[in-house]
């Protein structure tokens, strides 16, 4: 956890705990963690690289991950590696800087070439086969806000967010 400059999130099953709920227009309402949008919008604040690289195309989820910070957004993906290899080669970051969370089948490729792969509880047991770490908490609730503190307690960087020193 050293070296992580950089967290790359999926969605839903990561930043959502997979439910979607529909209106009756047919619209698709997810619900995602305050607790794991605080840590974002800390390590976002830290000089971390946050970026979410989802399948998914929620415009709703876009700008709840503007308000947090979040500049690199990439939705609608089919080949989050592809999307994956453009951002590392655009902020000139090693692979092995990086933690990604992911939770199923999708993210299973790029997972393969980062650092940290890491995994909320109750991902896929093919993502738990190949992550490095394993949250104790289940996507959508708590799993992001607990790999981000974990590296940045590591760092040193956890508290000194919040005493307004940014290491």
């Amino acid at each position: 956890m050293n070296d992580i400059t950089t967290f790359i999130f999926d969605v839903d099953g990561v930043l959502t705990d997979s439910s979607v709920h529909i209106t009756s227009a047919g619209e698709m309402l997810r619900t995602m963690n305050i607790r794991d949008g605080y840590a974002m919008k800390a390590a976002v604040e830290s000089g971390y690289h946050v970026c979410v690289i989802s399948g998914g195309s929620n415009e709703g989820v876009r700008v709840r991950l503007q308000n947090l910070g979040i500049t690199d957004i990439h939705l609608a993906c089919p080949d989050k590696v592809q999307n994956f290899n453009e951002y590392i080669k655009i902020y000139n970051i090693k692979p092995e800087q990086v933690l990604y969370m992911g939770d199923d089948i999708p993210d299973y490729h790029v997972m393969q070439l980062v650092g940290l792969p890491t995994c909320p509880q109750d991902a896929s047991p093919e993502i738990k086969g190949i992550s490095t770490y394993i949250s104790h908490k289940e996507g959508g609730r708590g799993a992001v806000r607990d790999v981000i503190e974990q590296v940045m307690r590591v760092q040193g960087k956890w508290m000194a967010y919040f005493n307004g020193k940014y290491d």
